[in-house]
């Protein structure tokens, strides 16, 4: 079983930037690998769907972005201790949501009903 913990959400104005952190509180009984290829940011905003952000794929290091954030937001990992980070710059208010953190084995990155776990958000809002 794994727990992951976000943090570093808060209220910004459009322009400003903000850190996600994701934490992983508790580990799998076996290997990191066999449990996680992918560790990603979610967000969802009210009356929305959650939507991908941005994910990492260890295996191969690599970054996945959604459109709507590439060159504003970019995603990497402590390898070490599989910590998460989401620096997010130059932020609208159509930014504004619930990111959530997530780790699992989805057939691609974005599918998120394909993730076995999920932290339990940390709130972003941007302002005009």
């Amino acid at each position: 079983q794994v727990q992951l913990v976000e943090s570093g959400g808060g209220s910004v104005q459009a322009g400003g930037s903000l850190r996600l952190v994701c934490t992983v509180s508790k580990y799998p009984a076996g290997t990191w690998s066999s449990v996680v290829a992918y560790q990603s940011w979610f967000r969802q905003a009210p009356g929305k769907e959650r939507e991908g952000v941005a994910a990492f794929r260890p295996s191969i290091d690599t970054a996945y972005y959604d459109d709507s954030v590439k060159g504003r937001f970019s995603i990497s990992r402590d390898s070490a201790k599989k910590t998460l980070y989401l620096q997010m710059n130059n932020l609208k208010p159509e930014d504004s949501a619930m990111y959530y953190c997530a780790a699992g084995r989805p057939v691609e990155w974005y599918r998120h009903d394909e993730y076995n776990y999920w932290g339990q958000g940390t709130q972003v809002t941007v302002f005009a």
